[in-house]
């Protein structure tokens, strides 16, 4: 792949092979998320899908992922209704990139993981936890309200029940019990490590293939149930038949190709 030649003060851009590594770079602020780091998420995830790469890790710098919304920047800015509600369009912006753009996002979280930087996390396809990572939605105790898009995604990992819970409450969710409700899908001793993993996996799959499953599940959940079994049809009907898929369908019928059993 070839880095995009992007103008980053808050984000780094590394690659490892076919991988992009995107870090938040504002470890003083626990990579706090102001409003030129959501435009500079925006430039990345516009140009990752040109540029080569078949999967990407998205990070943070120092001990947190990310504790969210800057709130020093917020306060200082003493926006009005109308600003913010641009503000929040933009980080709907950056986080549809993210979710529809077609390059798998594995999200390797520590530290604090909450408000704005859990809705960072929900718009990953893969969400890998350490057992530093704590889960919040603090807005309600901050006299706050989510702005990008955890109404969608985070109550779409964890149920309206619990979102609400965590907003009013200030729940928060730590290692096994953040597991089980499914704000990550693994815990491990290392997630930087276990995300590399995961994106080296990614990219061994046809880069059709993993724009389907990176674009096409989530566009489903914004259709009627007879619209999403078209679209599903229209893509399986594409992809199923695409160069890759035959080569792969013949060695699994000549008895080459791994088959799917547990390791144990």
């Amino acid at each position: 792949m070839q880095l995009p030649d992007l103008k980053l003060q808050n984000i780094t851009l590394d690659t490892d092979g076919e991988i992009a590594i995107v870090s938040l770079n504002r470890a003083a602020k626990r990579n706090a998320l102001s409003a030129e780091t959501i435009e500079e998420l925006i430039d990345v995830f516009s140009a990752l899908p040109r540029s080569g790469a078949r999967a990407a890790v998205l990070r943070g710098e120092g001990d947190h992922f990310s504790a969210g919304l800057d709130l020093v920047e917020h306060h200082k800015q003493e926006r009005s209704a109308s600003d913010f509600m641009h503000v929040c369009l933009r980080w709907h912006e950056a986080f549809n990139k993210m979710e529809y753009g077609g390059v798998p996002i594995i999200a390797a979280l520590k530290g604090a993981t909450v408000g704005g930087g859990l809705e960072l996390a929900s718009a990953t396809h893969i969400r890998v936890a350490d057992k530093t990572t704590y889960f919040a939605l603090p807005e309600g105790q901050r006299g706050l309200f989510t702005g990008g898009g955890a109404t969608i995604r985070v109550s779409e990992l964890v149920g309206r029940a619990r979102m609400i819970d965590m907003m009013l409450t200030g729940r928060i969710y730590e290692a096994e019990e953040a597991l089980n409700v499914g704000l990550c899908q693994y815990l491990v001793d290392d997630s930087e490590a276990k995300a590399m993993e995961l994106a080296r996996a990614c990219t061994e799959v046809p880069p059709l293939s993993n724009f389907a499953i990176c674009s096409a599940i989530s566009h489903s959940r914004n259709m009627s149930a007879l619209d999403a079994a078209y679209m599903e049809s229209f893509v399986a009907g594409v992809v199923n038949t695409q160069p890759a898929s035959n080569e792969r369908l013949a060695a699994f019928a000549d008895k080459s190709a791994a088959r799917v059993k547990p390791k144990n």
